[in-house]
């Protein structure tokens, strides 16, 4: 078998993988240069939000993919696609999600929560859906719902582009997994942690069982960790690890949560038609100040380790989304564009679990990943810090068994997602 570092270099000279940076041998490692080559390895992708998350406040971690795909070996079920990115049938396909997708989640809700208002969230949504043979998911039908952070339907937030891009993002996300599921999209008053916890919050009380949260800063942010609003027992709750590499994000450090991480997923040639490794942009490592859970037994890190489970977050060549709340300065056009980031992941996996059924109401299903490792696909290559090292070296290096940068792997269908 190659070595992660081998059989990265044979993808990314393949043409497979990009944005991998990859040491030539006896390269002396350096965690400053890795962050730098890390930056240069996202800057082709553009971040609908603001790049910089103040103290207190998330940032959405959507990116666009604004160039051609790379991915020689792109090969999309669906044909043809309105944008080089991947859609449902290639996402269920490549976690073995096809016949769960068709028959389960019916009454399920899975619950978004973003900042801000996006105007035109049902309507892309509609346009979605309809491009890839979804049934219709509106207000007028009970399978949509949109709400202020305080349940309302009116007085919604600000509309915001960017925050629209992700919400986009996310709601699709959701449709392509578990198209049976109805979707609850909270619009939080603004990015700030108290206004999104608040939505979480309103998601639970709204009876979400699956609450997804595609945002994130540097753990360093946050001086409020182990949060009442991400600490609810028999509700999933999902949030991204980040899209700068390693190191690690709130509120997925957060220890009850399910902390999603990414990869690049490529078809190949092999039983399972696809491969991946770790995405070089996804978070992952040890936490400073939240302790490690009851559940998590890996014993070097002292505290949370971060993540537990990965899927697609590579924007090449991403999955397709429609969008059209746009303005100018974003950089890239109204509707279809192919979207990644850890916020693509964070969704998919809530959809996986609402696939799997309720979880138990006394429990924290996060720990569900711990105690079912074998349900996985695991991911045994790639890292998220390309020219440096971590100590211990799993943090940031994929490997066999559990790691940070994918957790125990990606979906190979629902069973490792119950109780």
């Amino acid at each position: 078998m190659l070595r992660p570092t081998r059989l990265l270099a044979c993808l990314a000279i393949s043409g497979l993988v990009t944005g991998i940076v990859v040491a030539p041998p006896g390269t002396a490692w350096s965690a400053t240069a890795s962050q730098a080559d890390a930056r240069a390895a996202l800057s082709k992708y553009r971040r609908p939000c603001s790049a910089t998350a103040h103290k207190g406040r998330a940032e959405c971690l959507a990116l666009v993919r604004t160039t051609k795909s790379t991915a020689t070996a792109f090969a999309p079920a669906v044909d043809p696609p309105p944008t080089d990115g991947y859609g449902p049938a290639d996402l269920q396909r490549a976690y073995n999600l096809t016949a769960s997708s068709a028959s389960a989640g019916s009454g399920a809700t899975v619950a978004i929560v973003d900042a801000y208002d996006d105007p035109n969230a049902e309507s892309d949504l509609a346009v979605y859906r309809a491009r890839y043979g979804l049934s219709a998911c509106t207000t007028a039908n009970g399978c949509f719902r949109k709400i202020n952070q305080r349940g309302g339907t009116v007085n919604y937030p600000d509309a915001d582009s960017g925050w629209s891009s992700e919400i986009s993002l996310d709601v699709d996300m959701v449709s392509a997994i578990c198209p049976r599921c109805h979707i609850l999209l909270v619009e939080a008053d603004s990015n700030d942690d108290d206004d999104l916890g608040a939505g979480v919050d309103e998601a639970v009380a709204e009876g979400a069982k699956f609450v997804s949260n595609s945002y994130g800063a540097n753990e360093g942010n946050f001086s409020n960790l182990n949060n009442h609003y991400y600490n609810h027992t028999g509700v999933v709750i999902t949030a991204s690890t980040g899209d700068s590499g390693y190191g690690v994000s709130y509120p997925a450090v957060e220890p009850n949560v399910t902390a999603v991480a990414g990869t690049t997923l490529f078809p190949a040639a092999n039983s399972r038609g696809w491969a991946e490794i770790a995405w070089v942009g996804t978070g992952s490592g040890c936490s400073s100040w939240v302790d490690k859970p009851s559940w998590q037994k890996d014993f070097v890190c002292p505290r949370r380790t971060v993540g537990d489970v990965s899927a697609i977050a590579d924007p090449d060549p991403g999955v397709a989304v429609y969008d059209t709340y746009k303005t100018e300065e974003q950089g890239f056009g109204s509707g279809w564009n192919p979207f990644g980031g850890t916020s693509a992941s964070s969704p998919i996996i809530a959809s996986v679990y609402a696939l799997a059924g309720t979880p138990a109401a006394d429990t924290f299903p996060v720990s569900y990943l711990y105690r079912h490792p074998g349900g996985f696909t695991d991911i045994t290559a790639g890292t998220n810090n390309p020219a440096g090292t971590c100590v211990p070296d799993y943090l940031c290096h994929a490997e066999a068994g559990y790691d940070g940068p994918t957790g125990w792997g990606v979906p190979n269908g629902v069973s490792s997602f119950r109780n």
